[in-house]
């Protein structure tokens, strides 16, 4: 799975309506975040957004601010790309993420709720 998403990845470079930002240390990539302007939805009843999908530091470097700066800097590319607004979501159990977030400014609007096959 780990292979094919980074496959996915490398086809959004450069591609118009998305961005993927790397923070780096030491000459080593440590975290990334992807996000992408997407259109409207009317399988999920939204109008057109900007869409942080992922943000990504390694474990090993974790509490520097680094997650805040790369959403930090998404969303300002989203903003200037003129997305009235900002989605991301969270796994339901990810409370540090939903702290980060928080603090960042977002807010809880939807909740997704899962069933697995019987």
């Amino acid at each position: 799975m780990e292979e094919e998403y980074s496959i996915f990845l490398g086809t959004q470079l450069g591609q118009p309506g998305s961005i993927i930002y790397v923070a780096e240390q030491e000459g080593e990539v440590v975290g990334y975040v992807y996000a992408a302007l997407e259109p409207r939805s009317w399988k999920d009843l939204r109008d057109a957004v900007g869409f942080i999908h992922d943000v990504m530091v390694d474990e090993t470097v974790r509490g520097r601010g680094i997650a805040a700066r790369l959403a930090e800097a998404a969303s300002a590319w989203l903003e200037a790309q003129g997305a009235p607004r900002i989605l991301l979501g969270t796994a339901a159990h990810n409370e540090t993420a939903q702290r980060l977030f928080e603090r960042l400014g977002f807010r809880r609007t939807m909740i997704e709720m899962t069933r697995e096959r019987r």
